[in-house]
C-alpha cells in the first residue's frame, strides 16, 4: 500500500477538520450565505484542491483516485437514485392523529428507512405526518421522535439505510451482514416507539376538545400517487445487493472495462431516468421536489471525501496508539463525532482505526478486514448517534425545516439536545450498548 512508504503528517488533516466545522457552524452563524449551494462548492474546492495537490506530490494519487472513483461516485449516484425515486412518490390524505396512528406512522417509517434510506423515508412521510397532526396543538415531540426513528435509527439494517453503512459496504462488508444488526435495530425501535406512544398519549389528553373534534371531522382518505416508483426502488435494492464484485467477480478485476466497473451505477442511473420519465410532473410538484438538496450533498461531500483521505491514512497508521480496542469504545467514539460532525466520514474514520488495529497485530479480521464486534460498534454509533443533534445526519435539518415551514415550533440546536436527545435518546443508546456491545 502506498501509505506504508509515506508517513502521513497530522497537519494534512486540517482541511478535513475545517470542512466539517464549516458544515457544522455555517448554518448557525452565516445561514443566508450558507444557503447558496454555490458557496458550499467554493468551500469544498478551496479545501479539496490543496489536499489533492498534496496527495499527488507525495505519490498518493492512487488513494485520491480510489476516493473519487470508488467512494464518491457510487455514494452520490446511490443517494441521487433514492432521492429522485422517493421524490416521485406522493402520499396525500388526513387521518385521525391518535397516538396509535402516529406511532404506526413512525413504525412504518422505521421499517422503510432501511429499504429506501433515511432521507427517502423521511421525505416521503414527513408531510403526511404533519398533515395528519395539523389540527393538534402539541406536535413538536412527534417531529423530534420522527427525526430519531425515521431519519436515523431505522436505517441500520442495510447499506441503503444510511450513507455510512453504504461506504462500509463499499469497503467489503457483505450486503446481508447488516441484517445481523437486527437485535439492536429491533430493540431500539421498540423502545423509541413505546416511549413516543406514552408521551403522545399524555399530550393527546391535553388537547382541546375543539382540536380533536376538528381532527375527526377533517379526515381524508390516504392516497398514494407515483406508485410505479416502488418498482424502481426495488431495482435499486437489488442492484446494490447483487451488482458487486462478490456476485460478479469480473467487476473487481483491475483490467475490467469501465462500464463493468461501474455497472451498478449505470443501472442506478437508468432507474433515475425511468423515474423522471414515467412520473407525472404534478406528483413531484405536490412533493415540492427540488434538485437543491442533492446538489448540496454532492458539493459538500466532494470536499469531505477528498479532504478526509489524509485523515484516513493517518488514522490507519496510528490506530494502535489510540487505546480504542473494545466494541463499546467504538460505539461512543464513533457516536460522539457522528453527533457533532457527520456520521458518514466518522464511520469511515473509525473503520480505518479498526483496520489499523488489525494491521498492528492486535486483532483478528472477520468482516471487511476488521473484527465483527468492532464493525457492529461503528455501525451502531454512526447511525444511532447521528440523531443526537440536528447536524449529525443530513435528513435532520431537512425535517426540521419542513416542520417549521408548516408552523411547528422546533427547539434550537442546543434545545434539541437538552430537551430531547440527551434525556431520551442517550439513555436508550447506552442501554443498547450495555445489552449488545
Amino acid at each position: 500500500m502506498e501509505e506504508l512508504n509515506f508517513i502521513m503528517p497530522l497537519w494534512a488533516s486540517i482541511p478535513f477538520v475545517i470542512m466539517l466545522l464549516a458544515i457544522a457552524i455555517g448554518p448557525l452563524v452565516a445561514s443566508k450565505w450558507w444557503d447558496h449551494n454555490r458557496n458550499k462548492l467554493i468551500i469544498s474546492l478551496a479545501l479539496a484542491t490543496p489536499t489533492a495537490i498534496f496527495l499527488i506530490m507525495n505519490g498518493l494519487s492512487g488513494h485520491l483516485e480510489d476516493t473519487v472513483l470508488l467512494d464518491y461516485i457510487p455514494f452520490i449516484v446511490l443517494l441521487c437514485s433514492l432521492f429522485v425515486i422517493t421524490g416521485g412518490i406522493h402520499i396525500s390524505g388526513d387521518i385521525k392523529a391518535k397516538p396509535s396512528i402516529n406511532t404506526l406512522f413512525l413504525a412504518i417509517g422505521y421499517v422503510l428507512a432501511s429499504l429506501m434510506g433515511t432521507t427517502g423515508a423521511a421525505m416521503l412521510l414527513i408531510r403526511p405526518l404533519i398533515t395528519t397532526n395539523q389540527q393538534r396543538k402539541h406536535t413538536t415531540h412527534t417531529i423530534l421522535f420522527f427525526i430519531a426513528a425515521v431519519a436515523n435509527c431505522g436505517g441500520l439494517l442495510t447499506p441503503l439505510g444510511d450513507p455510512p453503512l453504504f461506504l462500509l459496504y463499499l469497503r467489503g462488508t457483505p450486503f446481508t451482514w447488516f441484517f445481523n444488526l437486527l437485535p439492536e435495530w429491533a430493540f431500539t425501535g421498540a423502545l423509541l416507539l413505546l416511549v413516543y406512544f406514552v408521551i403522545d398519549s399524555y399530550f393527546y389528553k391535553k388537547e382541546d376538545w375543539v382540536n380533536l373534534s376538528a381532527d375527526t371531522r377533517e379526515v381524508k382518505k390516504i392516497k398514494i400517487t407515483g406508485s410505479i416508483n416502488f418498482i424502481y426502488l426495488i431495482g435499486v435494492v437489488l442492484s446494490v445487493a447483487f451488482i458487486n464484485s462478490g456476485t460478479i467477480p469480473e467487476m473487481g478485476a483491475e483490467d475490467a472495462p469501465i462500464w463493468l466497473k461501474f455497472f451498478r451505477e449505470i443501472v442506478l442511473l437508468a432507474m433515475i431516468g425511468l423515474s423522471l420519465y414515467t412520473t407525472k410532473k404534478s406528483v413531484r410538484a405536490d412533493n415540492k421536489f427540488s434538485w437543491a438538496p442533492i446538489i448540496e450533498v454532492a458539493y459538500l461531500f466532494l470536499g469531505i471525501f477528498i479532504t478526509m483521505t489524509p485523515a484516513l491514512i493517518w488514522l490507519s497508521q496510528h490506530a494502535a496508539s489510540f487505546g480504542i480496542t473494545k466494541p463499546w469504545q467504538f460505539v461512543y467514539s464513533t457516536g460522539a463525532l457522528s453527533a457533532f460532525l457527520d456520521n458518514t466520514p466518522t464511520a469511515v474514520a473509525f473503520y480505518n482505526v479498526a483496520l489499523g488495529l488489525v494491521n498492528s497485530g492486535q486483532a483478528i479480521p472477520e468482516i471487511a478486514g476488521v473484527p465483527e464486534l468492532l464493525l457492529r460498534g461503528i455501525c451502531v454509533g454512526a447511525v444511532f448517534f447521528g440523531s443526537m443533534t440536528y447536524i449529525g445526519n443530513g435528513p435532520n435539518f431537512m425535517v426540521k425545516s419542513i416542520a417549521e415551514e408548516s408552523g411547528i415550533k422546533m427547539p434550537s440546536f442546543f434545545g434539541y439536545m437538552f430537551k430531547f436527545s440527551l434525556i431520551i435518546l442517550l439513555p436508550i443508546y447506552i442501554l443498547v450498548q450495555l445489552l449488545f456491545l
